[in-house]
């Protein structure tokens, strides 16, 4: 089974989207099947990168994913990623495309800003010199705000009406409203626990002041914001980056512990440093057989460095690129950022990857160790994923289940990474 949620790809005209793009998808043209029936003109697979347990228990020459694939003990799982146009200021009144890009927000559950942070595109993606990234940040969330915000509020007499007529708790009410953007109840909740002590507990009593502060952390809920600041390597990006992440960082009295404190939806632990097009050139370059490299990688090998055995031999040109790339961005910055910007996305999620396995001696080998991994929601028990895996074969003949070292879970157990994410399900005859 494919795990269901969908990563947003958003960013205004010439911020680097389209390489940032090609960037983190590419590897699905060259890398097996991928677990979704139908993908869309406007979406693609990258993948997220974690530790698979058949380097744990020996069996990485075994390990054959069904979906993704496994290279020295890291498991790249697919994840689904929505290419969203349209995203210039005015969105949310329908400039642009904005009418389209507002509603195929809907459809995801994480979203990744990728800001120009050279200063060299205005807001509308068109050419200049000293413009401020951090304007991009704020009318992003701005965009989404007024969106929410405009249809809640031209419904909320009415809303307010019906809520004190039905006695209707206040979570049933709100999520009622915000159902359309594919909000979960749980999601509501969360949002309610945040304002808690901000604004009145009785809905009837919220102002205007009141239900903008409630969608404000609805939206920090709903919909979490990584941002790509890309374009690391250019003229006047060091200065910019400096300022974002003065902006974002978290202030020194803040307690450590808890969700991170926001501001416009971000921050400074959802913001990643990427050079897109680093990341394209070093592909090319490593396909074309010039480099030894791969994706998250802190450095490549060239023909005559240790591990460049079998390379081809670069003219001047392509040299001085490559190695600029090399000072630029990987000696300085780790990595050129893209695979990090996906990472980030997905653990802003909670997401927990869990490995069905039909033996918990062997985990499927010799035939193929580990072969299926299904990223879940957050507070999924035992028997949720046995719905989600099959809902006739396991789940209504279920009999039972257990992890490594053959302990029993309870049908309500919640399924915890390191714990019992490997998990054998046993049904009746």
């Amino acid at each position: 089974m494919a795990s269901s949620f969908v990563i947003a790809c958003v960013g205004k005209p010439s911020a680097g989207k389209s390489s940032f793009l090609n960037a983190v998808t590419d590897a699905s043209a060259k890398v097996g099947n991928f677990p979704f029936t139908t993908i869309e003109p406007n979406q693609g697979v990258a993948y997220y990168a974690i530790d698979c347990p058949c380097a744990t228990y020996g069996l990485s020459a075994q390990c054959k994913p069904r979906h993704g694939f496994c290279k020295n003990g890291r498991r790249h799982v697919p994840v689904r990623l929505l290419d969203v146009a349209g995203l210039v200021p005015g969105a949310s009144e329908g400039r642009g495309l904005g009418n389209q890009f507002l509603d195929d927000l809907r459809q995801a559950d994480a979203l990744i800003h990728v800001v120009d942070a050279s200063g060299t595109t205005d807001d509308q993606g068109r050419e200049t010199r000293g413009y401020d990234p951090v304007n991009d940040i704020q009318w992003l969330r701005s965009e989404i705000e007024q969106w929410v915000a405009g249809n809640v509020e031209r419904k909320w007499g009415g809303t307010v009406r019906r809520h004190v007529a039905t006695r209707s708790s206040a979570v049933d009410t709100l999520h009622a409203q915000l159902a359309g953007y594919g909000t979960r109840r749980e999601v509501v909740q969360r949002a309610l626990d945040g304002v808690a002590g901000a604004v009145d507990a009785q809905l009837e009593q919220w102002d205007a002041a009141a239900l903008r502060r409630f969608i404000g952390e609805f939206l920090d809920v709903r919909f979490p914001t990584i941002v790509a600041l890309n374009k690391i390597d250019m003229p006047d990006a060091d200065k910019n980056i400096a300022a974002i992440l003065r902006r974002y960082r978290r202030p020194a009295a803040a307690p450590v512990s808890g969700r991170p404190m926001l501001r416009d939806g971000v921050s400074e632990g959802n913001i990643v440093l990427t050079s897109a097009l680093a990341e394209c050139f070093l592909r090319k370059m490593a396909a074309q057989k010039y480099i030894a490299y791969a994706t998250g990688d802190d450095d490549f090998q060239t023909q005559g460095e240790a591990g460049g055995e079998g390379l081809r031999p670069m003219d001047d040109k392509v040299r001085r690129r490559v190695e600029n790339i090399r000072d630029l961005v990987l000696f300085r910055y780790g990595s050129t950022g893209v695979q990090d910007v996906v990472g980030r996305a997905v653990e802003a999620l909670g997401y927990v990857a869990v490995f069905p396995v039909k033996s918990l001696v062997n985990f499927g080998a010799p035939g193929g160790a580990f072969r299926d991994c299904v990223l879940v929601r957050p507070g999924t028990t035992v028997r949720e994923f046995a719905r989600k895996l099959h809902s006739q074969a396991i789940d209504e003949g279920y009999a039972g289940a257990e992890t490594v070292g053959g302990i029993q879970l309870a049908e309500d157990d919640v399924i915890v990474a390191g714990k019992n994410n490997i998990i054998k399900y046993s049904v009746s005859a």
